[in-house]
This record gives structure tokens, C-alpha cells and sequence, in this order.
């Protein structure tokens, strides 16, 4: 069996729970054409580039799989018919990274830096009225 990277992206409109429902979704049709769902992450909510189908945000998720190709055709196929899929990516990959993703520890440094200076205490440059 091969390894693959999936990153799919889902309407805008969908709760977080439906989101991270359609990984799980689209894993146990992997699971049941004899492939095996190595990890994923739920992304999150996050603006695209330009628009598609009318919406300007996305859920973005991101899945590891180590299943035959037959399994990865059935589950793009299935995504591909799906009303709340947007856009599908796989690529084959020879290894797995451990550990989180790029996106997963971008967002982590991001949130570590903190917002320094947006909002609070603005240290007396507020408007004056």
C-alpha cells in the first residue's frame, strides 16, 4: 500500500463538529476499501485566496492514509460528489512526517508570539475625545 496527503476543503457554512465529521467520514471510506487513516488535523476555518463557489472561507482539513489506490480513488470520488466539498488535493508521498504539520505549527508560533499591541492597552496612543 502507498501513503498519501489528503487536504480537502469544505463550505464555509458548515459548523466545526460537520467539518471534522467529513474527515471522519471520508476516513472510514478509506477504512472500508482496506485502507488505514494514519492521522489528521481539522485546520480550521480560514480565508482563501480568491473565491470558489461563492464563498470567500473554507474548512480546511488534512489527512495522512496509507491505503491502496483503489480506496483513494473511491474516497476522491465520493468527495468529489459530496455538496459540502469545495476542493480535494491528494499527493503520494514516499514518507510521513512526524509530528504536526507546516500549517498546525505556523498557527502554534503564531499563537505563541501573542497579538502585542492589537486591542487592550493601547499605552496612552488611544483616540482622545
Amino acid at each position: 500500500m502507498a501513503l498519501y496527503e489528503h487536504v480537502f476543503i469544505a463550505r464555509q457554512d458548515l459548523s466545526n463538529a460537520q467539518a471534522e465529521g467529513l474527515i471522519e467520514h471520508f476516513g472510514q471510506v478509506l477504512k472500508d476499501n482496506e485502507g488505514d487513516v494514519v492521522g489528521f488535523e481539522y485546520w480550521g476555518l480560514r480565508t482563501m485566496s480568491y473565491k470558489i463557489n461563492k464563498n470567500r472561507k473554507g474548512h480546511y482539513a488534512f489527512i495522512r492514509s496509507n491505503a491502496p489506490s483503489a480506496a483513494v480513488q473511491e474516497m476522491e470520488r465520493l468527495m468529489r460528489l459530496h455538496d459540502d466539498v469545495m476542493r480535494v488535493m491528494t499527493v503520494k508521498v514516499d514518507e510521513h512526517e512526524e509530528g504536526p504539520s507546516a500549517v498546525v505549527l505556523a498557527k502554534q508560533s503564531r499563537d505563541d508570539r501573542g497579538r502585542g499591541g492589537r486591542g487592550g492597552d493601547r499605552g496612552g496612543r488611544g483616540r482622545r475625545d
